[in-house]
């Protein structure tokens, strides 16, 4: 029984080794005659001229021109309020107001005293005129009518620190505080921003500070509007570059017309550096070996692979420095698998070039 699989088992070797050899003596029969192998279909787009700009982008932080908690600087009793989360008051106008009616009779008091005063001297001076009364005597009552004075300034000002006013026009935040409350000295009432104009502040890497000016364009971005941009103008620099993170803090002013951004928020900066007519191709076109960055350009039915040097990126595009022409035909798919010499046929992409999203969004 052994035998007669040892036979089948032959048999089987043999048919396999004359298949593979009758496989390699076509394959050699094909070379021969000189068939050329089959020519690899890819996608070429010719490069084009665009706006390039080089822009820096941080992660930035919002504040607000003006911000300030507004604390009570007296204590007493909240007898008038005026604090609507998202008001926006100007500057002046009373928020909270305090029981004041000791305050303006300790006023009067004073102002009495203030006018018994001036009456004293005056008398006194009219005595003086025929020596029936001291020079140190008149000396005694200017010094007090000046005490007096004194006295009643300083009674105004705790006569107005009963009134909460708005120190600058702004927008009011939230408040816990009702009428009837009795509140403490240094109590906090509510906070007041100004928010028609946002500081947006954020971080240069050491090495562009060189070419970052006051002035320049700043555009900004917020996951809460991603449909958006604000625009604003860088306006300050810092002296210092920070040693630990090796870069220079700066700020800039963006454009809130509408209140919708608020101080606190995380905003999303591009600060553009310049701006200039660049060759640009799609980034999926560009390989790199190490520190080598290379495309394949098509050439009568023919790869020929050529070393680029790349400038600034942007969403699906990559600016070609040098390496390039207008004239070039430049392969983005397919060309992982090319190599120089290589025949390849040329399918029309007219979509290989993408629209450059984040140039739009500006120019818009």
């Amino acid at each position: 029984m052994w035998k007669q699989w040892l036979i089948a088992v032959v048999l089987v070797a043999a048919g396999a080794g004359s298949a593979v050899f009758f496989l390699a003596m076509d394959s050699s029969s094909t070379e021969q005659a000189g068939e050329e192998p089959r020519a690899s279909k890819v996608s070429a787009v010719a490069p084009r001229l665009q706006q390039v700009r080089d822009e820096i982008r941080s992660v930035a932080n919002l504040k607000a021109l003006n911000a300030v908690e507004l604390t009570t600087e007296v204590t007493g009793r909240v007898v008038q309020i005026n604090l609507e989360p998202g008001q926006k008051v100007s500057q002046g106008d009373v928020l909270l107001r305090l029981d004041d009616r000791q305050a303006r009779a300790d006023l009067q008091v004073i102002e009495a005293q203030l006018a018994d005063a001036r009456r004293q001297l005056e008398r006194a001076q009219r005595l003086r005129s025929n020596n029936s009364v001291s020079q140190s005597q008149v000396d005694e009552l200017v010094t007090a009518v000046s005490v007096a004075e004194a006295q009643r300034q300083a009674a105004r000002v705790r006569l107005e620190n009963h009134r909460i006013e708005a120190p600058f026009s702004g927008v009011v935040g939230l408040s816990d505080i009702s009428v009837g409350a009795y509140l403490q000295a240094g109590t906090t009432i509510t906070t007041l921003d100004t928010t028609d104009r946002m500081e947006m502040g954020f971080a240069v890497p050491e090495r562009f500070v060189g070419q970052v000016r006051v002035g320049q364009s700043v555009i900004a971005s917020s996951p809460a509007f991603p449909d958006e941009v604000f625009r604003g103008e860088l306006v300050e620099l810092a002296t210092r570059i920070s040693e630990l993170s090796r870069t220079l803090s700066v700020r800039a002013f963006i454009d809130n017309p509408d209140g919708r951004l608020r101080p606190g928020q995380f905003m999303s900066a591009s600060l553009t550096l310049q701006e200039r007519e660049g060759l640009v191709i799609p980034e999926q076109a560009v390989m790199i070996r190490g520190d080598d960055k290379y495309v394949f350009v098509a050439e009568d039915g023919v790869a020929r692979r050529v070393s680029v040097a790349t400038g600034s990126r942007m969403p699906g595009l990559v600016e070609i420095t040098s390496g390039l022409t207008l004239d070039d035909a430049v392969v983005v798919t397919g060309q992982d698998r090319l190599s120089t010499g290589d025949r390849i046929e040329v399918q029309s992409n007219d979509q290989a070039i993408p629209e450059n999203r984040f140039a739009r969004t500006v120019e818009s």
